[in-house]
């Protein structure tokens, strides 16, 4: 989640980093189940991935709802070649539609039942543009399932450093579900990751990037690649290391929407 700047391919780098936690967010398989059930959508629902990388959850997603289909939106090549092979390999491939594309400009085939957009609310401008773009594909008793980062404290100079950001890129937890009630959404359920979740998530973000350099030492990419881990390992645990939280929250219409 820090910004970086790469020379490097940024398509394959990221590619390369989230091989090992296709989850691509701090959110563990049990808690992802625990969202998609408390989502609550028929058999048959209709799934959009906003923004799906590997389509980890578009995937599960499509356990919990066995007669259902969806649509995994992403510009990155490179994890939806990974995408396609995984969903052959569970017996999705005719099940999930795999789109390489700008998810800003993807114009469905109709409204779907349960939209996600998780860790990648970058794609819209923030959290707001993202209840506005994602939520239109969204229909009348849909779910609109987004995970966004938060400050858990006051941010601190080196958080802000490390992440690139001002104060005012994230808001707190209540200024989330603020915002998603401003905008005609409100909360049926939310995940707020734990210290566990972000451990896993980061070291295996860094874990992978510098096992790939290490594995790859004549690469004239090798050495970018362990100094953009060593990078992101230090912007994590000297900066925004238990300051930025991550929050999943399903939402439903509000029936008075402030907005």
């Amino acid at each position: 989640m820090t910004v970086l700047t790469w020379v490097v391919d940024r398509q394959r780098l990221s590619s390369i980093a989230h091989s090992r936690h296709p989850i691509a967010a701090p959110v563990s398989g049990v808690n992802v189940n625990r969202l998609l059930r408390r989502a609550g959508r028929e058999p048959t629902a209709r799934i959009l991935d906003l923004g799906c990388g590997d389509a980890a959850w578009a995937m599960q997603a499509l356990a919990h709802y066995p007669d259902g289909h969806a649509d995994g939106v992403d510009l990155n090549s490179h994890v939806l070649e990974r995408a396609a092979v995984a969903a052959e390999g569970r017996g999705l491939a005719d099940r999930l539609t795999l789109h390489e594309r700008d998810a800003r400009s993807y114009v469905p085939d109709g409204d779907y039942d349960l939209v996600l957009c998780v860790g990648a609310t970058h794609i819209f401008d923030g959290f707001a543009g993202t209840l506005r773009q994602a939520g239109r594909h969204v229909n009348a008793d849909g779910i609109l399932l987004v995970g966004e980062a938060f400050w858990q404290v006051p941010p601190t100079p080196a958080a802000l450093a490390a992440l690139d950001v001002k104060p005012g890129d994230y808001t707190d937890l209540a200024g989330l579900v603020d915002a998603a009630e401003h905008d005609g959404w409100t909360p049926v359920y939310a995940h707020v990751s734990d210290a566990e979740e972000w451990n896993d998530y980061e070291w295996s973000w860094v874990g992978s990037l510098t096992g790939w350099g290490l594995d790859n030492p004549g690469h004239p990419e090798a050495a970018e690649v362990l100094a953009v881990a060593r990078a992101h390992r230090e912007g994590w645990l000297r900066g925004y290391r238990d300051v930025l939280g991550f929050a999943t929250l399903v939402l439903r219409r509000a029936t008075n929407s402030a907005g």
